[in-house]
């Protein structure tokens, strides 16, 4: 089964999506199924991973609901308040929905740069594993150091980085981020999704070339079993199509062998997610 890791449905909302600003104003409109699995189908993918976008209880109901109504969306990773005191009872009721695969917060967003280290948190980030739940860490590069810190607190939680922590392609910066890449990979039970490349690089003017010194980061610090490919549509949108987006993968990936490619492109997804063919 080949999956895309990740990628969004929405409803548009002018309020609640404020971070969609004038220059993203190609995806100021809903995006939904009938618009998404058109997409795989035509790119020769199997399945998919539904990431919040957001941070409520109901956007997990909205992407649960639209799980068991399209087989092709293999997993949901929702939000719960991982803050509240009663986390532990939101995890239970949420347990019982089988495509709820893991959480996620958008941490990126948060002005606290040591978010992921406080005391509230970590408590509700600590009671994920016991309900076989994953975790998406979903920061910029400079929250690296902190999130290195923030997984040696958990050894046997499953952690996947969003996105490769979203170097600064456009900007051509590559070696703090590639310190923090490389310590976080020491980790065994770290991830990573090869996904959001487009968005951090220039949007108009791209090319292969400009992803490949971040990709030799990544493969080198995380090797074959430890990343997946991720579309981040419609996100990706802002500066390509779907097609385009995985041709950046399957050009990085075309001398590699099979079980490597299969691996990247379903494998280690269904392995991290616990997905069901």
């Amino acid at each position: 089964m080949r999956v895309d890791s990740h990628q969004h449905f929405w409803h548009y909302h002018p309020v609640r999506d404020a971070w969609i600003t004038d220059e993203m104003a190609v995806l100021k409109r809903d995006f939904l199924p009938a618009d998404f699995l058109p997409e795989l189908r035509a790119n020769g993918i199997d399945a998919c991973v539904a990431v919040q976008a957001d941070q409520s209880e109901e956007e997990t109901r909205f992407l649960l609901d639209l799980a068991e109504k399209h087989r092709e969306i293999a997993g949901v990773v929702g939000w719960v308040n991982l803050l509240d005191e009663r986390v532990e009872e939101r995890l239970e009721y949420f347990s019982h929905f089988r495509k709820l695969r893991g959480f996620r917060h958008i941490v990126q967003a948060e002005p606290d740069d040591r978010f992921l280290m406080r005391k509230e948190f970590l408590r509700g980030v600590g009671m994920l594993s016991r309900f076989g739940f994953t975790y998406d860490i979903l920061i910029y590069a400079r929250h690296l150091p902190v999130a290195a810190e923030f997984v040696q607190q958990f050894l046997s939680q499953k952690f996947v980085v969003d996105h490769m922590a979203k170097p600064q392609i456009k900007a051509l910066e590559l070696d703090d981020w590639s310190r923090g890449m490389r310590a976080i990979a020491k980790h065994p039970n770290v991830w990573c999704k090869v996904s959001g490349l487009v968005t951090e690089a220039d949007w108009k003017r791209w090319t292969c070339d400009d992803f490949r010194p971040y990709l030799d980061v990544v493969f080198e610090a995380f090797g074959f079993d430890r990343l997946m490919f991720g579309s981040d549509w419609p996100v990706c949108l802002l500066g390509s199509n779907y097609r385009n987006v995985k041709a950046i993968v399957d050009d990085y990936t075309q001398s590699f062998s099979a079980i490597d490619k299969e691996n990247i492109f379903g494998g280690n997804a269904i392995r991290f997610y616990g997905l069901a063919a």
